[in-house]
């Protein structure tokens, strides 16, 4: 089969230092089949090479000039505000079919900048940054854009080896691949947003999934370790989804715990910011995940413990900690301008805070579940059931308030699939 379409991919780093690895990687795009668009992000010096959108393009994006930005602080000021130009000129280049994919290059700096670009680009759209801080605990999990793909720089801070180009040309060639095979979501699509864990935890979607789409909904489900809720609040944000079914609020536990799997502090807020309609309830709320292979977080090395794997572990906050949870959750639903619902099990919020169980605290749940009353407030709806979160009479209250507020057109209609006769 002959191919047609050459994607055009927008090379991001700063020319005048990183000229070598630049040039390397446009050269690898091409014998993948791309052609490179270059994006000098470069303050002070120029890049050896002309560049398809130069600094000053970067400058003028937000009304201003280079030689402002050099002169706007020191090098963090004036890196925010190239951040902030090219930011605004990448998006303009991808909704004007000008670009199909992006790649960037950088150690913290041209990372740090990068990872504006990459959020600023819509889902669907390869983006990649090669860095010398991937997978590192120093980005912010609000800072990473859903479907970014990252690979260490290894070996290349300063200059070309075989170490690096080893790195560079897979990143290369992945990016042109990723452009070449996306498929990119359809627009104007009725979608339901699903946050979970695992089935071993929290099941309700083996329920739910299939009756959403018996209505005429596309249905994305989120696992809710750290980076799966923060692709949730992204999309939220942008406002891709008709209606958001928040059940594993787990993350909120454990950022207000200091755990490093968090999805950052504006987790289970943008959906109601956005007016989207919300159905919430408290899926594993009572633990706080950690690294198994790191010792038990200080505070909680008297509580129930359950190893996940060799990765995730978990133990259970006591009765002042659900209810600081409690609270916490009342306060960023009271921020929604569009339209909450409530559900509160009082017969358990995870597979592992049943009778028999290693993390059954009854006491500590009925804390929970007490201060949840307490704190609920109109106009957010409160809907108590007897049973755990697992239980049919869970889906059937959740899918119960749904189709109510789809007949009365809070949620957007589905679209109806047609038979095959």
């Amino acid at each position: 089969m002959t191919r047609t379409h050459i994607p055009k991919i927008l090379l991001c780093g700063t020319g005048d230092t990183k000229a070598d690895e630049l040039l390397y990687m446009a050269e690898r795009i091409r014998s993948a089949g791309g052609d490179p668009v270059m994006l000098d992000v470069s303050v002070l010096g120029d890049p050896p090479y002309r560049p398809e959108y130069d600094k000053h393009a970067v400058a003028s994006a937000i009304s201003t000039t280079i030689e402002a930005i050099a002169r706007s602080g020191d090098e963090n000021t004036a890196m925010e505000l190239m951040a902030r130009g090219a930011s605004v000129l990448v998006r303009d280049l991808e909704a004007s079919g000008r670009i199909d994919a992006f790649i960037a290059i950088g150690g913290t700096m041209g990372t740090d900048l990068a990872l504006d670009i990459a959020l600023a680009l819509p889902i669907g759209v390869p983006k990649f940054i090669v860095s010398t801080i991937a997978y590192s605990h120093l980005i912010p999990p609000e800072r990473i854009a859903p479907d970014l793909m990252m690979i260490l720089w290894a070996g290349g801070l300063y200059g070309l080896n075989d170490t690096c180009k080893a790195v560079l040309s897979q990143a290369s060639g992945a990016v042109v691949g990723a452009a070449l095979t996306t498929a990119k979501p359809r627009p104007n699509l009725p979608t339901v947003a699903i946050s979970s864990l695992g089935t071993s935890c929290l099941s309700y979607m083996k329920t739910l999934r299939p009756e959403l789409e018996k209505r005429g909904y596309e249905v994305v489900i989120f696992h809710t370790t750290g980076m799966g809720g923060r692709a949730l609040e992204s999309l939220a944000a942008d406002n891709r989804f008709v209606a958001v079914l928040d059940f594993s609020l787990q993350e909120v536990a454990n950022h207000l715990n200091g755990s490093v799997v968090s999805s950052g502090v504006d987790r289970l807020e943008n959906a109601g910011r956005a007016g989207i309609p919300q159905i919430v309830a408290p899926g594993a709320v009572d633990m706080v995940d950690f690294p198994t292979w790191k010792p038990v977080p200080q505070g909680l090395s008297d509580r129930p413990y359950h190893a996940h794997n060799r990765l995730l572990a978990s133990v259970t906050t006591g009765k002042d900690g659900r209810r600081h949870v409690a609270r916490a959750i009342s306060e960023k639903l009271a921020l929604a301008t569009g339209p909450v619902a409530f559900i509160l099990p009082a017969g358990g919020i995870e597979q592992w805070d049943q009778e028999g169980e290693p993390l059954h605290e009854p006491d500590a749940l009925a804390a929970f579940s007490d201060e949840m009353r307490r704190v609920i407030k109109a106009p957010v709806e409160l809907h108590e059931i007897r049973g755990h979160i697992n239980s049919a009479e869970f889906t059937t209250t959740a899918l119960a308030i749904f189709d109510r507020w789809t007949a009365s057109g809070v949620i957007a209609p589905g679209i109806r699939q047609e038979q095959p006769s």
